[in-house]
């Protein structure tokens, strides 16, 4: 006979089984959920930009001692998923200097260095061709031979004016360099090697490639320009600037001046005039021996965040990471001004 007890019992019975289900079945939405989220790609594309790297010199030495110059920002690096430089010399051996007053030739045993850390580098500033356009080309060899991509120079006008092209996590990103500091005699010709110049009908159109024929979906210009140890960036520097986000860029992340420069929002698109010193001895002063290391965060719908770390250079000419100095508006832009 089923007693009041036995259906107290039953009650408890059932009421204990569903609870456990209803556990077990939410642990398992939990598990799904972690895995689901695990499997998803991170959309957000991290781009990191340094400024003038000379590896000549002391930052020669220590590399030749086997010092790593990025030991400080090694992790930053590390987190990124491409990295972009500044070469600020020529590669190459037993060649003879052009009448200038500061040549630097780097010994090829940097090459290593620049392969491992930088998805690519600018060889377009008035230092690449301190040599002549045969130790240049040289270079490009090299660097072809050892697989290091390049941008901002090239054997001709053509080459020198390409755009690199990255992709990564399903975005095309087109990268552009251009020097605008004399001597103009390491400009690449139809004939001649040599760098990008940054002349405004050539800059116009490059963008405009990078946008329409390779299908870009971010288009960076970086630029070598402005006045040596000038803190604040010249109306011709700005100038230009609008003129290449007029036209479609969607930042532009300047170097040259030794010392870092004013940051612009132009038309919801940033301009970093100057990203200063990242490894290089001889200066004096404690502007030109603090840089800036950019650190771009691109969202899936390209906008843009970004945050600038502090890079104090030690009398070796090899930085110091001194953190984040400051970021952007907690607002990201996006390229279409939304």
């Amino acid at each position: 006979m089923f007693t009041g007890e036995d259906w107290s019992k039953s009650c408890r019975w059932r009421a204990s089984n569903y609870v456990e289900t209803g556990m077990k079945y939410f642990l398992f939405l939990l598990l799904l959920l972690a895995s689901v989220a695990s499997a998803q790609p991170e959309n957000k594309l991290k781009i990191i930009f340094v400024g003038d790297m000379m590896l000549d010199e002391l930052p020669g030495q220590y590399l030749k001692k086997g010092g790593d110059p990025l030991v400080n920002f090694k992790s930053l690096f590390q987190s990124a998923d491409i990295t972009i430089g500044n070469l600020e010399c020529v590669i190459g051996l037993n060649a003879t200097s052009e009448n200038k007053p500061f040549t630097f030739l780097a010994h090829p045993r940097v090459i290593p260095f620049l392969k491992k850390n930088f998805t690519a580098i600018s060889v377009a500033n008035n230092h690449t061709g301190d040599f002549g356009d045969k130790t240049f080309a040289a270079m490009l060899d090299l660097l072809e031979k050892n697989k290091v991509p390049f941008f901002g120079g090239g054997k001709d006008i053509k080459a020198a004016h390409e755009p690199l092209i990255i992709e990564r996590k399903g975005k095309r990103i087109a990268i552009l360099g251009y020097d605008l500091f004399l001597p103009r005699s390491f400009e690449a010709l139809s004939d001649r090697p040599g760098v990008a110049w940054g002349e405004d009908d050539f800059v116009v159109a490059d963008i405009k490639r990078a946008k329409e024929f390779y299908k870009s979906d971010f288009v960076i210009v970086f630029p070598h320009w402005g006045w040596e140890h000038e803190k604040k960036a010249s109306p011709e520097q700005q100038r230009l600037a609008h003129l290449m986000i007029d036209h479609g860029a969607d930042i532009v992340v300047g170097g040259h001046p030794h010392v870092t420069q004013n940051i612009e929002s132009y038309k919801n698109k940033f301009i970093f005039y100057s990203l200063g010193n990242f490894i290089f001895n001889g200066f004096e002063g404690k502007e030109a021996n603090t840089g800036w290391v950019l650190e771009l965060d691109l969202n899936q719908n390209l906008s843009l965040n970004w945050q600038v770390h502090e890079a104090k250079l030690k009398s070796n000419g090899i930085p110091k990471n001194n953190g984040v100095i400051f970021r952007s508006p907690s607002a990201a832009l996006s390229p279409q001004g939304q």
